[in-house]
């Protein structure tokens, strides 16, 4: 078993102030693979103070230096992204193909739009004759989840680096290997001591104290909306801006006169894919009601024809979920759907046939549900799809918006102009139309209880920003 039992703060790995580990396990097979340690309060202040010291010079570094370091980073993850997606599909059970080419691709990703963004970002606007000048906002602490592990890793530390933020760490405890190895390369490429810090450990410890923490300027968590609303509350007492990427329940409209065996397979398939633990996965697909079993026939089909298995498989489209707790949940959804009164397509409680270890789940269809059901209102968080009928487009749209969360959602139409004017009624802070991808250019967030501020691109910049106005600039040293 590899053990980690350090953490990286202020340019080098230190030992941790408690004794307490942690056993990583892999998802596949049940068994432990690794163990960290888990950080205390004293490894966040050592952690936040080694940030503190190093913000006044960092900060002040110029363009050109933040672009170099930058490019030093992207340079260093690139040759180790077969370390980040090995790492990725022991913690998280990640299939090795979707672990090396969406997994670890999206902090290549990430990073290189951080460089792309910070070449042109303006800092300074003269309004009148003030200067209006945005500047790092401080330390800022960084809480990541296991779903997607550098992805968020390197969609938060990108723009504090090209902002000139300093920062600390906190990975999930289910999926630490690969932030391990991330800040490895955060070492390799140089980057100067202080300015990223790592510490492991859980979020009741280690994540309270960073919310809380009087020395850290802004926290970006993301993760589910209950701990969420448990880090603005840690933060409140030192009125630090919180930014919150959260749950979501997205829904898929498929209009009556969209390509149906396209859109359903394609939004099957996005449904299923990362083993449903995705925070924008459209699991709730909302069809015209006369074309529901048709619908159900098509999902049915791309639900078994979804290879769920060992995660070195060649075969395997969807390995397992990533823990045993996650494992339960899904089963109890699943089995609240059916004494709702859903019907099961297919799929169902239990493991796939001939899967007696590893925490793999069914690819699950269910039609005729309402959305006042559990699998229709709460985040199932796995490869659970959720078939609701709607009579008109009128009843499409107030489904899709009567949830609590508004993070992402689909609309598919033959035509293009009725897609983009139902695009507009929904209350969510991203469309797909027309089955388009995500554009890392373009910020990723959502409204209501999905969270608050805004990640990816320019926008993603702007929350590690403060913005000061130097009043009089222009004329500065005439008498008042």
């Amino acid at each position: 078993m590899n053990e980690h039992l350090s953490f990286y703060i202020d340019g080098k790995w230190v030992q941790p102030e408690g004794r307490q580990t942690l056993d990583v396990i892999n998802p596949a097979t049940e068994e432990p693979f690794a163990r960290i340690a888990l950080g205390t309060a004293a490894d966040v202040d050592s952690a936040v103070a080694a940030a503190k010291r190093a913000f006044p010079s960092y900060s002040r570094t110029s363009r050109k230096e933040r672009l170099d370091l930058l490019g030093s980073v992207l340079d260093a993850y690139k040759k180790r992204i077969d370390d980040i997606a090995e790492a990725i599909s022991q913690e998280m059970g990640a299939p090795m193909t979707l672990a090396k080419q969406a997994q670890a691709a999206a902090g290549v990703g990430h990073i290189s739009r951080g460089i792309e963004v910070l070449k042109t970002m303006e800092f300074e606007e003269l309004i009148n004759n003030t200067l209006v000048v945005r500047e790092p906002i401080g330390v800022v602490g960084l809480i990541t989840p296991w779903n997607w592990p550098l992805n968020q890793i390197t969609c938060k530390v990108a723009p504090a680096l090209g902002t000139g933020c300093t920062m600390v760490l906190k990975p999930s405890e289910v999926s630490p290997i690969s932030a391990i190895v991330f800040a490895e390369i955060m070492h390799e490429a140089g980057v100067p001591a202080g300015v990223f810090n790592l510490v492991n450990g859980d979020g009741p410890t280690v994540g309270a104290a960073i919310s809380s923490h009087p020395d850290i300027d802004m926290v970006s968590f993301t993760g589910s909306t209950r701990a969420g609303i448990l880090v603005a509350k840690a933060a409140a007492d030192t009125v630090k801006r919180v930014h919150q990427e959260l749950g979501g329940k997205s829904p898929n409209i498929i209009l009556d006169d969209a390509d149906f065996e396209a859109a359903i397979t394609h939004g099957a398939k996005g449904c299923f894919n990362n083993s449903g633990q995705s925070c924008n996965a459209p699991t709730r697909l909302l069809v015209p009601r006369a074309r529901q079993d048709e619908v159900a026939a098509i999902a049915k089909r791309i639900a078994e024809a979804t290879i769920v298995g060992d995660p070195r498989s060649a075969d395997t489209v969807i390995g397992p979920v990533v823990s045993e707790v996650q494992f339960n949940r899904i089963q109890d959804l699943i089995d609240a759907g059916i004494k709702e009164g859903a019907r099961l397509v297919t799929g169902g409680l239990g493991r796939p046939e001939g899967l007696n270890r590893g925490y793999y789940v069914r690819p699950t269809v269910f039609a005729d549900v309402t959305n006042d059901m559990r699998i229709a209102r709460e985040e199932i968080f796995g490869p659970v799809l959720s078939i609701l009928p709607y009579e008109s487009e009128e009843e499409a749209i107030s489904i899709a918006n009567d949830t609590i969360y508004g993070l992402s959602s689909y609309v598919t139409s033959g035509d293009p102009e009725r897609a983009r004017r139902i695009a507009r009624e929904i209350r969510a802070g991203m469309v797909h139309i027309n089955g388009s991808r995500g554009d890392n250019a373009a910020p990723f967030g959502g409204y209501k209880q999905s969270g608050n501020g805004r990640e990816w691109g320019r926008y993603g910049f702007e929350d590690y920003l403060e913005v000061k106005s130097m009043f009089g600039y222009q004329t500065a040293g005439q008498a008042a």
